[in-house]
């Protein structure tokens, strides 16, 4: 295949430059590199974005195309459809991105791989989402920790396999001169009434919103974090939630920055309580990774017949009765981190 044939970098929850593991492998090749982002509403069905989460992604994308010089390719639809045409059209060399860990996204990206192998495309996957990949962090006779602290302590910690340190953004991309298919407008990813004014002056979606979020967090937050966090009035929770969520910064960014920011590499009880919250949030990947039944029954099969409240007084059956999130549409505990 020809140096000059390009590589695609599937963009989805990894909507940054810097710590990008898919966006380096494909920029240290050499070839030219096509960004794209696809809307897949199509298989994403009751896990498409709620009205909050688009608001938040139409901003976050319009800095990365910006990052990327416009060069962003944007388009909707079935991306069991569109990669693989896509790649014939343009002769690429390879498909690469970086892994999530939905069951619906599992199942369908499978689907893309074994496409894409199929007609001879190099096809290259990478953790950039996670501290500790799904799979270093069993038991050691092979089974998933479904209690927090021993998977945390043993499972994370204690692996042998630290977070990975963050890689630096590509110098310089050679980006492919694709047509544009769609806007980011044409995405109609904008509510059409504007509620969202106030979460525009609070937020500042897209990767330097984040640095500049974890930074201040670390000047002026961190230091009260283990008795502060219970305040999300004040300023010593760190509000990176739909950063992470989104992948405007990795969590091993934030992770290195706080041991970064320790006196002599000490952590304080406040800075160790963050780390052991962001091992929260891989927990709760873990499970699902692990466990992808989960998002349609209970983990714990006992709490089928677990009797619960909607608020008014009712009582429901199980558990998997309770309203859904409004933003993501998945049970009213979801901890993935909705924007």
């Amino acid at each position: 295949m020809p140096e000059s044939a390009p590589v695609i970098v599937w963009f989805r929850q990894d909507l940054r430059l810097a710590d990008n593991p898919a966006l380096h492998a494909a920029a240290e090749l050499g070839r030219p590199v096509l960004p794209v982002f696809i809307l897949d509403d199509d298989n994403a069905a009751e896990w498409k974005y709620g009205a909050a989460s688009r608001w938040w992604l139409h901003q976050s994308l319009a800095k990365l195309d910006a990052s990327l010089r416009n060069a962003l390719l944007f388009t909707r639809g079935d991306a069991r459809t569109i990669l693989p045409e896509l790649t014939n059209e343009i002769g690429a060399y390879g498909v690469f991105w970086n892994r999530c860990v939905e069951p619906w996204r599992v199942a369908r990206d499978a689907s893309i791989k074994e496409a894409l192998l199929h007609d001879s495309v190099v096809v290259r996957t990478f953790n950039g989402s996670l501290l500790f990949d799904p799979a270093n962090t069993t038991k050691p006779d092979g089974t998933p920790y479904k209690v927090f602290t021993p998977f945390y302590r043993k499972g994370c910690l204690q692996n042998g396999v630290p977070p990975r340190r963050p890689l630096p953004a590509p110098g310089s991309i050679p980006l492919y001169p694709a047509e544009k298919r769609l806007s980011l407008d044409a995405l109609e990813l904008m509510p059409h009434i504007d509620w969202y004014r106030d979460m525009a002056g609070l937020w500042s979606p897209g990767e330097q919103g984040a640095i500049e979020r974890l930074q201040s967090f670390l000047g002026s937050g961190i230091d009260n974090y283990e008795t502060g966090r219970n305040r999300p009035d004040q300023q010593y929770v760190s509000r990176l939630s739909p950063h992470l969520h989104f992948g405007e910064i990795s969590p091993n960014q934030v992770w290195h920055a706080v041991r970064g920011n320790a006196a002599a590499d000490e952590l304080c009880s406040d800075a160790d309580r963050f780390l052991s919250e962001l091992g929260w949030r891989e927990f709760s990947a873990n499970l699902l990774f692990h466990e992808p039944a989960m998002t349609h029954r209970n983990l714990q099969r006992k709490f089928d017949r677990f009797p619960c409240s909607d608020g008014s007084g009712a009582k429901r059956a199980t558990l998997l009765s309770m309203p859904a999130c409004a933003s993501c549409g998945r049970a009213a505990t979801c901890t993935i981190g909705c924007a």
